[in-house]
Order: structure tokens, then C-alpha cells, then sequence
């Protein structure tokens, strides 16, 4: 350790929604930094944790057995307090009183907003780390979470067919990703899905309408995935539109949900959250500070928070064109 760090004590917070890997993080934070002589606090659900000073101690043992346990064992949040400047007052006295340092957060572009304006404010110094199953952080090719949720949708759009073809229906397939079409995208691929919509393409619904009547034709199952953010407004929606078109008859809605965050965080998941939990340590001993990380190129990399990282990182537009093709009847 470099004993000139600034940095003697830190607080975790998981904030915005929860993601796969977040406790294998969590673990890699508090051990490295326990190495390092860095006490560790954790501040419950979020953001909130710092405003009602609901802030607790993290010792090494704290974090055994969790490195396979999806969630996050701090609890998350998304804090509308936070966003007034009365609870921000409240939440930097609680730091104060608690003599942190620096802050270590894991979240999406909403956490990274949050902690940016605290700084500003009050000088704060903080550590970001891309914790989000939606993959769409510009700035890092990689978020925590977002293997482990995509393997859910896999493994569930897998039985999903099974039904499918046995009944020779149609499945509206509906997955998280909030604005982005990562989650969406990679899966159509990934489960030879015949159609996808995403929140970054116009769709051409004459097309659409086509590939449904081939289907209904040939007495073919088919799935189509729907990112909920789709500007048709998810697979309700688009069932609604294809009623319109009296295309409805054997067609079939699933929509994922909260399932996607849950289970066991995969390898990889597991492998970037340690990575990160380290790096973030490795920075603030020495005196790196109000930074964000990221993966790039199979590197972890660090850099600045800019307006752009709030952003989305655009799906693939490639992946359309390959999906496109692999799914012609």
C-alpha cells in the first residue's frame, strides 16, 4: 500500500437495480482494501443508507460466502430523495460523521449522476464501477450483471420453444433493458430468434407482418424478442398491433420480468466484479480519484465521468443485419 494514501477509510454502495456479480464485487472492494489497512463501511440500500446514516462496519469475514449469491447483500435502490440537495446536506454530514474518505459505487448511469453532483457539492471523492444487467454505459464494453441476465433469457426463451413448437404458436418474448436493445439483441441471436425489437431502430412492420404470415402458412413456430423499451411500447403493444392486423389468432405473450436480475452470477460476471473491486482499491491508495471504470479490449481501464457516459451504448446495428439473415423461412 502507499501510505501517503489520502484514502483511511471507504463506504460500498450498490445502487439503481441490482445486477448479478454485485456481491463478488462488494467482497473484492472490502478484502482488497482490508488488505491495504482501509477500513470499510457499507451504506444500506443505496443512496438512502446515507441519508438515514444507515451506514454499517464490513469486516473480512462479512463478506465469505457471497461471492455466489446474486443481488447485493447492501441492498439497492433508486433514491428520488437523493435528487433534492436537503438530502444530499444530510447524507455528506453522516459521511462527515462517520470520517469516510472516498465512496466506491456500483450502478448504472442514474448512480453515476448521483455521485457526480456529490462531488461537485461537497467534494466527495468517489470510484465508479459499471454495475447494470442492460450493458449500456458508453465507456466500457462491459457491465456487472449483464452476462448472468442474458444466460437467464437464454435459458428460459430455450423452454419457451420447446412450447412453441409443439403448438406451432408464435412467442412476443418480452426482455429488461430499459432504453438500450443489448440484452434484446444478443438473445435473438443467441436463441435463433426470427425478429427482434429494439429501442435503436425504426422497425419496418410491413416486413414483420410478412415473416408472421410465412409462419402461419407453413404452420412455423417463431419467437420475437421485444426489448421493453421498444418505441412500440413492449409486447403488449406489439400484440395489440399485430389484433390490428387480425394476426393475433396463435400468437402468445411472455414477458421475463425481475427473473432476468436473479440467481447465480455466471463466470464472468463473477471474474469482472472481482476485477473491478480490486482496480478501485488499487486507485485510491494511490490518490486516483473521481474516476470510472470500464472494460476495454479485455483490459480494466479507468477515465473520467463526462455528459456522454450518461448515454447509451448502442446495441449492435450488425446483429440485425446476421439475424436477419439466419432467420429467412
Amino acid at each position: 500500500m502507499n501510505y501517503m494514501s489520502k484514502v483511511q477509510k471507504i463506504v460500498i454502495l450498490t445502487s439503481g437495480g441490482d445486477a448479478q456479480g454485485m456481491n463478488a464485487c462488494i467482497r473484492s472492494i472490502a478484502r482488497v482494501a482490508i488488505a491495504s489497512n482501509i477500513k470499510v463501511l457499507g451504506s444500506v440500500d443505496g443512496f438512502n443508507g446515507l441519508i438515514d446514516n444507515n451506514i454499517i462496519n464490513i469486516s473480512y469475514t462479512d463478506v465469505s460466502n457471497i461471492i455466489q449469491r446474486g443481488g447485493t447483500i447492501l441492498g439497492t435502490a433508486r433514491s428520488s430523495r437523493f435528487l433534492e440537495k436537503t438530502y444530499r446536506e444530510k447524507a455528506y454530514k453522516n459521511i462527515v460523521k462517520n470520517h469516510i474518505d472516498a465512496i466506491v459505487i456500483i450502478g448504472g448511469d442514474g448512480s453515476y449522476k448521483g455521485v457526480k453532483i456529490f462531488n461537485e457539492e461537497f467534494k466527495i471523492p468517489y470510484i465508479g464501477i459499471p454495475g447494470t444487467i442492460d450493458n449500456d454505459i458508453i465507456g466500457t464494453d462491459y457491465t456487472i450483471g449483464f452476462d448472468t441476465a442474458l444466460n437467464n433469457i437464454i435459458s428460459t426463451i430455450d423452454k419457451i420453444k420447446d412450447t412453441a413448437s409443439s403448438h406451432h404458436r408464435i412467442f412476443l418474448i418480452e426482455v429488461m433493458g430499459n432504453t438500450s436493445g443489448n440484452l434484446a439483441i444478443k438473445a435473438a441471436l443467441a436463441t435463433g430468434a426470427e425478429e427482434v425489437f429494439i429501442p435503436e431502430t425504426e422497425e419496418d412492420y410491413p416486413r414483420f407482418e410478412l415473416k408472421i404470415k410465412a409462419a402461419m402458412a407453413h404452420n412455423k413456430s417463431s419467437i420475437v424478442i421485444v426489448s421493453e423499451g421498444d418505441e412500440l411500447g413492449g409486447a403488449q403493444a406489439l400484440h395489440q398491433y399485430l389484433k390490428s392486423k387480425k394476426l393475433h389468432e396463435k400468437v402468445r405473450i411472455s414477458i421475463l420480468g425481475h427473473m432476468q436480475r436473479g440467481g447465480a452470477p455466471s463466470f464472468r460476471d463473477r471474474e469482472v466484479g472481482s476485477l473491478f473491486g480490486a482496480k478501485s482499491i488499487e486507485l485510491l491508495i494511490n490518490n486516483k480519484f473521481n474516476l470510472l471504470l470500464g472494460l476495454n479490449n479485455g483490459h480494466i481501464v479507468s477515465y473520467t465521468f463526462t455528459d456522454q457516459i450518461t448515454k447509451h451504448n448502442q446495441a449492435d446495428q450488425n446483429y440485425l443485419d446476421l439475424i436477419n439473415v439466419l432467420s429467412v423461412y
